[in-house]
């Protein structure tokens, strides 16, 4: 099954706590804090597999959750990393966040992308330790690793798209120049899914070939399968427009052709830039020279075009030679991004206080992770969360929204009580 979009919840893991622990040894009056760090949460990592040509294995998986870090241990002993959690996907995957936003273009074999960053492992209370407070009984909690909502695209990396509407012969054609085995019948729609094959010309040159199916009028909006499909034009350096010259079924080879270029040109005008040629194919067929003719006169200013049958394999030759004179001197056109865009989706200076239910609700990024990674089972680490939320302007943001001694403070699930 060919699968070329899913969505996920990417869930990396969070950071190991740390502990608080201290050095008790015989002969060592003075050991000390000893306790370790956690160890870091696993990132989720998109990595490009060339033996991949689907997104099937991600379809059935909806949410994919790093490992915790390894909690710290005594003799100030860091908790294990926690092993990045690889995600392997197609040579051609591009990785966008709900707001459409690109996160990574997978374009290569072996390249890694982080996506969701594990998080970091907390402190022992050995990191605490200070001239003042030699012996502290406070440690950290594992940062939160980061969840994000991401949308996964398969754009085919083809040097070339063949594009027409249906029964024109696209299958045919790419089945004739390579060793692609596309199904082929006389009904419309019998590619319902992209077909690749390799193409090499008499001079050695290859390439890779792309039959994009179900372009019909309106594709772009929907119908058909042309919205499905038409992401892979995306990648292609030149563009082979297939038409039927017989026009057999009532059709107009002028207007077929220009009511496809419209769908592409709609779907992305920067397709309007792109190296087209045309293909008249089903010349062995009646009025097929009679409707070239017309066509010719029309386009041949603007177009490349070429006479072809592949019924009979007769003119192909010619099509491939300039295809492969077209590659040879245009670059590769998209671009390859090794690391994740950085992308601030909080505004941690902004703290959002509401009031409903006879309580304060405080809402904000940096907060909520000091809370997370706050361990409120000794007064230390109490006080330092009571410190931090002085640092950050909480208490101000809530005397401002009318809070007083005594109210109800709420951050995610837990209850507070104001102490001004």
């Amino acid at each position: 099954m060919f699968v070329d979009k899913v969505k996920l919840r990417l869930e990396a893991g969070d950071g190991g706590n740390g502990i608080v622990a201290f050095r008790r040894e015989k002969f060592v009056p003075l050991g000390g804090p000893a306790g370790g760090d956690g160890g870091n949460g696993s990132s989720i990592v998109f990595k490009g597999d060339r033996n991949l040509s689907t997104l099937l294995d991600l379809r059935y998986n909806k949410i994919i959750k790093g490992k915790k870090g390894e909690n710290g241990m005594p003799k100030k002993c860091h908790g294990k990393n926690a092993e990045p959690t690889i995600i392997r996907v197609p040579i051609g995957t591009v990785v966008k966040d709900n707001d459409n936003m690109l996160l990574a273009d997978i374009t290569r074999d072996g390249q890694e992308v982080v996506i969701a960053k594990g998080g970091r492992g907390g402190r022992g209370n050995a990191r605490f330790a200070t001239n003042n407070n030699p012996a502290p009984d406070i440690s950290e909690n594992g940062e939160p690793g980061e969840n994000i909502d991401v949308i996964v695209e398969l754009k085919l990396l083809a040097d070339v798209g063949l594009v027409g509407l249906p029964s024109v012969g696209k299958s045919t054609f790419l089945s004739v120049v390579t060793a692609a085995k596309p199904e082929i019948a006389d009904y419309h729609f019998t590619t319902i899914v992209p077909n690749l094959g390799v193409v090499k010309s008499d001079d050695g040159f290859s390439f890779v070939m792309a039959d994009l199916p179900g372009l019909i009028e309106g594709a772009n909006q929907g119908k058909g399968l042309g919205l499905q499909f038409l992401r892979h034009i995306e990648r292609c350096r030149v563009i082979v427009h297939i038409i039927d010259m017989s026009g057999k079924e009532g059709r107009n080879p002028i207007d077929d052709f220009e009511k496809i270029n419209k769908e592409l040109f709609e779907y992305n005008e920067t397709l309007l830039n792109r190296k087209m040629i045309v293909v008249a194919n089903k010349m062995d067929l009646d009025n097929a020279e009679d409707n070239y003719n017309l066509f010719y006169d029309k386009f041949h200013n603007q177009y490349d075009i070429f006479k072809v049958s592949t019924l009979m394999h007769d003119g192909l030759s010619a099509v491939l030679y300039k295809i492969s004179d077209i590659l040879k001197n245009n670059p590769i056109i998209y671009d390859t991004f090794d690391t994740v865009k950085v992308i601030n989706y909080y505004d941690d200076d902004y703290i959002d206080v509401n009031y409903h239910d006879n309580a304060y609700f405080v809402s904000n990024h940096k907060v909520e992770k000091a809370f997370k990674m706050t361990n409120f089972n000794s007064d230390e680490g109490a006080s330092r969360f009571a410190k931090l939320m002085r640092n950050y302007g909480v208490d101000d943001a809530l005397r401002k929204a009318g809070a007083k001694n005594g109210d109800t403070i709420v951050i995610l699930d837990y209850s507070f009580e104001f102490i001004d």
